[in-house]
């Protein structure tokens, strides 16, 4: 584990003080928490940005258009 020394605006640092309190946790894992959190979902887009850039619009249609057809199941119109 390694340490970072991080400056805060006060009004952050007595915002994350209070949440961490409230949910019983420290102040360090309320931001290693938040952080893993924001890297997740950033690494997910360049995910999802990668996936879709193998992608294949005549694949997908030749795939679309072997699916049998038959009524809409209640809930999935569109």
């Amino acid at each position: 584990m390694s340490t970072i020394s991080l400056r805060l605006p006060e009004s952050l640092h007595a915002q994350a003080r209070v949440i961490a309190e409230r949910e019983g946790i420290s102040i360090n894992q309320l931001i290693a928490t938040s952080l893993a959190e924001k890297l997740a979902a950033l690494m997910t887009v360049e995910y999802l940005e990668a996936r879709a850039a193998r992608g294949s619009r005549d694949t997908f249609r030749r795939i679309l258009a072997a699916v049998p057809d038959r009524p809409t199941v209640p809930g999935d119109e569109r």
